[in-house]
């Protein structure tokens, strides 16, 4: 196990002596006897004013994160109140992953910790996390026209506004009742959802794993995969159908 851990956690801990060693083993037997969410509750207090830390010193990737935060029209400033509360809702986030993917949960909180590599990886997270909740709040119409903007229609398609259509659907956000009616308008098509706070929040968690979230950020900071956005062709009203 030792051999999994940077080198000088495993020398600190190969240092200790015998009393010291029974804190260290009785806080492990405590924290992986845990439930996932009690887990998540003491590595965001344990951790989050050190991760605080590391996340400001990445200016680079800060200001782009913002400034794509900017060009999607979302008006979520990076400031420490904000950062705290998507630490705590990384771990937590993460807590949940663990329903799906049990082995992934402490790897995925504790890398944040231990890698200097990932601490751009909250950010990506709070990018992702923020543009998923913008799909939420938008009509059918209006994720149409974001996702024909795409260079990879499909892709996205699939990956992110089909995952977010189901969770509209099963959630009673939007109910096609008209669907299949062709002359009808089709209100539900055009009328964007009602839903904000805690309950979008949760609606993205379930929908969406801390990695797709924070692999959807990651790639568009870094150029991997550029999302076209065009805030006037996408909200623009909805024309009346004529037939």
């Amino acid at each position: 196990m030792l051999e999994k851990v940077p080198q000088e956690a495993k020398e600190w801990a190969e240092g200790l002596d015998w009393q010291r060693r029974r804190y260290l083993l009785s806080l492990c037997h405590l924290l992986c006897g845990a439930s996932p969410e009690i887990q998540a509750g003491f590595l965001d207090q344990y951790t989050a004013d050190g991760l605080l830390a590391k996340i400001i010193q990445d200016y680079e990737t800060y200001y782009k994160v913002q400034r794509h935060l900017d060009g999607f029209h979302i008006n979520t400033q990076l400031n420490n109140k904000v950062l705290r509360q998507y630490i705590k809702q990384f771990y937590i986030h993460s807590a949940q992953d663990v329903r799906r993917e049990p082995q992934k949960y402490l790897e995925a909180a504790l890398r944040l910790v231990f890698s200097p590599e990932e601490k751009s990886y909250v950010l990506n997270y709070i990018l992702g996390f923020e543009l998923i909740k913008l799909l939420f709040k938008m009509s059918w119409l209006q994720q149409e026209r974001f996702y024909s903007l795409q260079n990879n229609q499909e892709d996205f398609y699939h990956t992110y506004i089909k995952p977010v259509q189901y969770a509209q659907r099963v959630n009673g956000l939007v109910i096609p009742k008209d669907e299949k009616t062709f002359f009808s308008q089709r209100e539900f098509y055009v009328t964007p959802p009602k839903i904000s706070g805690k309950r979008l929040e949760e609606l993205v968690m379930v929908t969406f794993t801390t990695d797709a979230v924070s692999t959807l950020g990651f790639s568009i900071v870094r150029n991997i995969r550029p999302v076209p956005f065009d805030y006037d062709y996408i909200y623009q009203p909805a024309q009346e159908r004529i037939f």
